[in-house]
């Protein structure tokens, strides 16, 4: 992908924090560098302290970096033009409480310069998309934490922006909220617009995010679509079986099943199946079922972070 098909483009970016009285620096991010096509759903993962937030805050000119090359729709996180053609919504964003869902709504439209019915028109349809029309003129403090959240989806929307950064969009919602606001993300592509966001919940990346990027200690531990780093060429088989022995002695990774006494569950690659199977048998397990089983997300991250973090040791 060329650099101007890209709608983030970011190359070797690293950023260092000083700590109160400059005792020491900390590098939040490490050579960082991928790219986001137009028209993409695009998740970015790691643990907490990883450097998304970090990376982030780059993205939308909140900091500096201190190294790198950043450019967002073609051109810097600083210029207004790029400003006026992206919403976002921060991880933990606070709204003037005093202020009505509709008031709060009207004063973002005015930034991006929606005047008169229009304005009116487009706070409606955020208010409606969002689920929080039945809640227009209830004060921002009165609103629960998911509440929050609808209305920080619709800030970011206001504006019709081309590229749309969320920083844990998920955050403190139930799970119809999560699946009206992955439907929100989903209806963003549709029209062609560019979908970058951050998120713990693993399960809601697997559903919709065409591409991925793994941080673990501010550097890039995996990328690339998601359909090759967990292509189906990365299976384990799941053997589920019922009988006395001790897991910790048995080959593969096995596991207690919890809520059934006697039960484990055992994982092993492919070509380890029938020698496990034997193994268990002749240690008096019945062999209750045998799964293949595409590595996750969570596997996925979870191996990456191992692997980064033992290179460091």
């Amino acid at each position: 992908m060329s650099s101007a098909a890209a709608v983030i483009d970011v190359q070797h970016l690293s950023k260092t924090f000083l700590t109160p009285l400059a005792l020491r620096k900390v590098r939040a991010v490490q050579d960082v560098s991928f790219r986001v096509s137009r028209g993409q759903i695009f998740g970015f993962l790691g643990p907490n302290g990883a450097g998304k937030t970090t990376t982030i805050k780059v993205l939308t000119n909140l900091i500096r970096p201190s190294s790198g090359k950043v450019s967002v729709l073609g051109g810097s996180p600083s210029d207004l033009h790029v400003r006026l053609k992206t919403g976002f919504l921060p991880e933990m964003p606070n709204f003037y409480d005093y202020l009505s869902a509709r008031e709060f709504l009207d004063i973002m439209a005015r930034f991006y310069g929606l005047g008169g019915r229009t304005r009116r028109k487009r706070v409606d349809e955020m208010l409606e998309l969002v689920g929080m029309t039945y809640a227009a003129k209830r004060k921002l403090r009165k609103f629960s934490k998911g509440m929050l959240q609808r209305i920080g989806i619709a800030q970011a929307l206001i504006g019709d922006p081309e590229l749309v950064i969320l920083d844990e969009p998920m955050s403190g919602l139930d799970p119809i909220g999560r699946k009206e606001v992955r439907d929100i993300i989903a209806s963003l592509k549709q029209k062609g617009r560019t979908v970058f966001f951050s998120s713990h919940i693993l399960s809601d990346i697997e559903m919709i995010c065409d591409e991925v990027v793994v941080l673990n200690r501010g550097r890039n531990v995996a990328a690339g679509p998601l359909d090759s780093l967990l292509h189906p060429g990365r299976v384990m088989s799941e053997i589920v079986a019922q009988g006395p022995g001790d897991v910790e002695a048995l080959p593969g990774k096995a596991v207690s099943m919890e809520g059934k006494p006697g039960f484990l569950r055992l994982q092993c690659s492919p070509d380890e199946v029938d020698s496990t199977i034997q193994t268990l048998m002749q240690r008096g397990f019945h062999i209750k079922s045998v799964t293949e089983a595409r590595m996750s997300l969570e596997d996925l991250i979870v191996s990456k972070a191992f692997q980064e973090d033992s290179r460091d040791d």
